[in-house]
């Protein structure tokens, strides 16, 4: 498999950031870290490798980036104001710097699909929803979409921003509303087992029926869990599945 490191000093963060590239050919799968993780968070867990015959056989290319959790909502030294202008920082970083990026490796036609489990779904998700236009869709595996999860009581107008739960029932822009409607590939997929919240799931996948915008929900029994294991299945079965 052909695997690249690169990385750049990002104006919006004002820090140096890498990512990795896994594969030489096909759509675009940006892998957003769970909790406070890193770039590599993926392959350690061997998920790379579970997606290894699809990206090798040219059906998909991966791009794993940072998370920015430790500076933001999982640092409990910051006061929570900056943690939101921090990840408004982080969507900045991806909107202008990661998605030409990966146009730039592909081709201006290739779909990017963001990608994330537990706290990464949320990212995932949120990034897709802001800008459907420059993403084509989104999975999301084991997530919440409620912000205030993890803001430890925290609210403000940005939280409110960053919180899909919050802000799609309210969400009346037409433009924003038809480009995400034009997407077939919003994927919200979670299991029942331990530590597992699978009406999170059903109360956002409600929101966007409310809304008239496909979604595929799917909620695993009772042994599937919120780990690992359960990732590096339902990975690979919905991108060989449902694309």
């Amino acid at each position: 498999m052909q695997k690249q490191i690169t990385s750049w000093y990002s104006p919006a963060l004002n820090k140096e950031m890498p990512i990795a590239s896994y594969g030489h050919y096909g759509f675009a799968v940006l892998l957003i870290p769970t909790a406070a993780a890193d770039f590599l968070e993926y392959e350690r867990f061997q998920l790379i490798d579970a997606l290894s015959p699809l990206i090798e056989s040219g059906k998909l290319r991966v791009f794993s980036i940072d998370s920015m959790n430790r500076e933001s909502w999982m640092n409990h030294e910051m006061i929570p104001e900056h943690k939101a202008i921090r990840h408004n920082q982080f969507n900045e970083y991806v909107f202008n710097e990661v998605v030409p990026f990966i146009r730039n490796c592909t081709s201006n036609e290739t779909f990017i699909y963001t990608c994330g489990a537990s706290f990464g779904a949320l990212h995932a998700m949120n990034l897709f929803l802001k800008r459907p236009d420059i993403l084509n869709g989104v999975i999301s595996m084991s997530g919440v979409y409620d912000l205030t999860e993890y803001t430890h009581g925290f609210w403000d107008e940005q939280v409110y921003y960053n919180s899909p739960q919050h802000y799609m029932p309210n969400l009346n822009d037409q433009w924003l509303l038809d480009n995400i409607r034009l997407s077939h590939h919003i994927h919200i997929y979670t299991g029942s087992g331990a530590y597992e919240d699978p009406d999170a799931s059903r109360r956002f996948a409600s929101i966007l029926y409310s809304k008239g915008i496909w979604y595929d929900l799917d909620i695993w029994g009772s042994d599937i869990a919120h780990d690992w294991s359960t990732w590096r299945t339902i990975l690979p079965y919905i991108l060989n599945n449902k694309f």
